[in-house]
C-alpha cells in the first residue's frame, strides 16, 4: 500500500488520489484524518505533521516539506519548508516560506509573500506581495485589533557589506506573548532597513522606508524623501554600535521566546500528538533562529578585527576596538542566556497552572494583569542576562 491509500484509509480527504505525491518518508500517523488535500500538492519529511481540519492547496499546488502544522491551519498554495504554523494561522498562494518561520495562532498572509526566519506572534496580518525575513512581529489583542503589514512591503535584510546582521524586532517578547498590546501598523508600499526596532503603537505611513528605531509608543512615523546624494562610497563599516545593541537585543528575545515555548506553552502543545509535533518543530526553529543570529554578529565582528583603522576617524576607531575587545564576553552572555530563577516566574507559573481550561488563546487573556506583570518581569530579566539593559 502506498502514501496515499495509507492516508485515504485514515479518513484523509485527497481530491485527486493520482494527482497527489505523498513521500515516501512521510509517516501517514502524523496526519490527522480529515485533512484536506487538494490536486498537485506534494507532502514530504519525516518530521512534518498536519493536524485536524487542515486544507492544503486550495488556490494553487502547495508543497509542504518538514513542517508542522496545528489545528485549522490553510496553506493555500506554494512552497512551506521547516516552519511551524500553530492554529488557525493562513498563508495565501504564490508563498515561500523557509526555515526558522513560526506563525503562531491566527496569524494570515496574503498572496505571493515570501518569510524565513519569521516569527509572528496571534492575530498578526499581511497583505500581499510582501518580503518580509528576518523579523519577529508582535502586538495585538484580537481579530480586530492585530498588528498589519500593508501590501508590497519588504525589510531589506542584506547590506552592501554583504552581512545580515539585520534581524529587525518588531514589538517584543515579554510584553508581546501577554496579547494586550497595541497593534502595530506599517502602511503599504513600504519597508524598513534592519535592525530595526519599533515600540508597540507605531504607526508608519504608507509608501515610506525607515532606518531608525521608533521606541516611544504611539508613534506616527512618516519618514523624509531625502534628496538624492551622491558621495565617495567605501567598503569599511561605520558605526556599529546600534546594530550590535539591537542584534543582542534580538537574541535575548528569541531566548525569552525559547523559555516561554518550553515552559509556558508546553503543557498545552503536548495535550494532542500534532500540538506535540508543533512544540518540537517550534523549539527546532527557535534554535536555528538564535544559532544565525549568532552567526550573523559574529561574521560582522570577524570583518572589523581584521579592517584597517588607520584612516578612521578616533571616534570610529574607539568604537570598532571597543566591540572587538567585548565581543568575546558579550558573545558568551548572548550564547548562554536563558531561563532566570525570580519571584515573577515563580507567581506567573503558579496562576498559569492555576488558570481555568481553555486555549491557549483564551487562557493567556484570561490571566490577571498583575499575573501577566509578572510573567513580562520574569521574560524581560531573560532579555537582560543576554546583557542587554532592561
Amino acid at each position: 500500500m502506498n502514501r496515499v491509500e495509507e492516508l485515504l484509509g485514515r479518513g484523509v480527504r485527497i481530491v485527486t488520489p493520482t494527482a497527489v505525491e505523498i513521500g515516501a518518508e512521510v509517516n501517514p500517523d502524523r496526519i490527522a484524518p480529515g485533512v484536506v488535500i487538494h490536486t498537485g500538492c506534494k507532502v514530504f519529511g519525516a518530521s512534518t505533521s498536519i493536524g485536524p481540519g487542515c486544507v492544503l492547496g486550495r488556490e494553487a499546488p502547495a508543497t509542504v516539506e518538514d513542517c508542522q502544522l496545528g489545528e485549522k491551519v490553510e496553506l493555500k498554495g506554494g512552497y512551506f519548508n521547516g516552519a511551524v504554523f500553530l492554529d488557525g494561522s493562513a498563508m495565501g498562494s504564490g508563498a515561500q516560506v523557509r526555515p526558522g518561520t513560526i506563525l503562531e495562532e491566527g496569524a494570515e498572509m496574503a498572496h505571493t509573500v515570501g518569510l524565513k526566519q519569521t516569527i509572528f506572534f496571534p492575530f498578526v496580518v499581511g497583505g500581499s506581495l510582501i518580503n518580509f525575513c528576518d523579523v519577529l512581529m508582535a502586538g495585538g489583542k484580537n481579530r480586530k485589533v492585530h498588528s498589519e503589514i500593508g501590501s508590497s512591503f519588504i525589510h531589506f535584510n542584506y547590506t552592501p557589506h554583504g552581512d545580515k546582521a539585520t534581524a529587525s524586532l518588531i514589538g517584543d517578547v515579554p510584553r508581546g506573548v501577554m496579547l494586550d498590546q497595541e497593534a502595530i501598523f506599517l502602511g503599504g508600499q513600504g519597508g524598513l532597513v534592519g535592525p530595526v526596532r519599533l515600540e508597540y503603537g507605531t504607526v508608519q505611513a504608507a509608501g515610506q522606508v525607515a532606518r531608525r528605531d521608533v521606541l516611544e509608543p504611539g508613534q506616527l512615523v512618516v519618514p523624509g524623501t531625502p534628496a538624492p546624494v551622491t558621495k565617495p562610497y567605501g567598503t569599511r563599516y561605520r558605526s556599529l554600535a546600534r546594530v550590535v545593541r539591537n542584534c543582542a537585543i534580538y537574541i535575548g528575545n528569541i531566548a525569552a521566546l525559547q523559555v516561554w515555548y518550553d515552559q509556558v506553552r508546553r503543557s498545552l502543545l503536548e495535550a494532542t500528538p500534532h500540538g506535540a509535533a508543533c512544540l518540537a518543530g517550534a523549539l527546532q526553529q527557535l534554535a536555528a533562529v538564535r544559532n544565525e543570529r549568532m552567526k550573523r554578529l559574529d561574521d560582522v565582528m570577524d570583518r572589523i578585527a581584521v579592517e584597517d583603522r588607520m584612516e578612521m576617524a578616533e571616534t570610529l576607531r574607539a568604537e570598532h576596538e571597543a566591540l572587538c575587545a567585548g565581543w568575546p564576553a558579550a558573545r558568551e552572555r548572548l550564547a548562554a542566556a536563558g531561563d532566570v530563577a525570580c519571584a515573577e516566574k515563580k507567581a506567573f507559573l503558579a496562576a498559569w497552572a492555576a488558570a481555568p481550561e481553555g486555549n491557549y488563546l483564551a487562557r493567556v487573556q484570561g490571566l490577571p494583569a498583575k499575573v501577566r506583570a509578572a510573567g513580562t518581569a520574569w521574560l524581560q530579566k531573560i532579555v537582560h542576562c543576554a546583557g542587554v539593559p532592561a
